[in-house]
């Protein structure tokens, strides 16, 4: 009897803390498959269609969810049978009805959660948004500070900085409706710093060989796009173009605005870090989901609470180099 159609692993979170490299590196295993679009998002919304985000891009962005079963079921037909099959949506770690349907129609499914600095996450989560031209603000702060407002206004959950970095008691929802020992938590920090270790520590939870990938390839980190000319010509020129995208179809846009953004970060600027001082003024919004994620996990994530940033991929995977 052929298997179902259904993953046996997803990579559930979170956004802007290496899924993509995870998934990447994952990819390159021959016992494993993985689906094409990354992240069909399917688990978000369970057969309706996906809700009528109101944010820059939002509506360009809906047209690439996969919400009917039939498609989705569809993205795993060419898996040999001999392979693990999985996808990576990192909402589902942050969606509470996505823990509900996972555990009702994929009792056996196991789940790898990535889990980031919240702050280090949340500038990466702007800094995405800045350097492709969607995000109006261009002080990160701000920003951050603007959620709920943003939420009142219906835009979808990418926009939430502070919300998607809440591991504790996401964690802690999810655990209602899946065993632990289906769950995963992957560090981001490992994925930089030991890569070939951290594959092959999924790869034994996935129940396959391990040392069978080389490296992890670099995560989708943006190149900073400075505020100035560039930003002020291009961006509204990107959200412009994001917004007639929902009139066509999604690879449409996605060509199109390759060159735009490319110009916005142009300018060779370097990406900075977080100041000590802003990292001060978001810790408390972080300080007590740190330590519910710390109890959930037996785990000491108290590095967390420093004042300093440890920077992106690229500039955390050069210090490891040096050292």
């Amino acid at each position: 009897m052929p298997r179902p159609e259904r993953p046996d692993f997803l990579i559930i979170g979170a956004p802007k803390a290496g899924t993509t490299a995870l998934h990447s590196a994952l990819a390159q295993h021959p016992d494993v498959f993985t689906t094409t679009p990354k992240e069909p998002k399917y688990w978000l919304c369970g057969d309706a269609p996906p809700p009528h985000w109101t944010g820059p891009g939002d509506a360009h962005s809906q047209q690439e969810w996969i919400w009917r079963r039939r498609d989705y079921d569809a993205l795993f037909r060419s898996a040999g049978e001999h392979q693990v099959r999985g996808e990576s949506t990192p909402f589902y770690l942050w969606s509470y009805p996505a823990h509900r349907r996972i555990s009702e129609h994929l009792p056996e499914v196991k789940l790898i959660a990535v889990v980031r600095d919240p702050i280090d996450r949340a500038y990466s989560n702007w800094m995405h948004l800045w350097s492709d031209g969607l995000e109006r603000e261009p002080d990160f702060e701000r920003a951050f500070f603007r959620q709920r407002d943003r939420i009142d206004a219906g835009w979808a959950p990418f926009w939430r900085y502070r919300d998607l970095g809440l591991y504790g008691r996401q964690l802690e929802h999810l655990y209602r409706y899946v065993d632990r020992e289906r769950v995963l938590v992957v560090r981001y920090k490992d994925i930089v710093e030991a890569p070939g270790p951290t594959v092959d520590r999924v790869c034994d939870f996935l129940g396959i060989p391990g040392s069978q990938v080389a490296e992890i390839p670099r995560d989708n980190s943006r190149h900073y796009a400075e505020p100035g000319w560039r930003t002020a010509v291009f961006a509204p020129a990107v959200r412009a173009g994001a917004w007639l995208g929902q009139f066509a179809p999604p690879h449409v846009w996605r060509a199109a605005s390759v060159p735009l953004i490319a110009q916005l970060s142009g300018g060779g600027a370097h990406r900075p870090k977080l100041s000590p001082q802003a990292r001060a003024r978001l810790l408390p919004h972080f300080t007590e989901d740190i330590a519910q994620l710390g109890e959930l996990t037996g785990e000491d994530f108290s590095a967390w609470l420093s004042e300093e940033s440890r920077g992106s991929f690229v500039q955390r995977a050069a210090s490891v180099s040096v050292e």
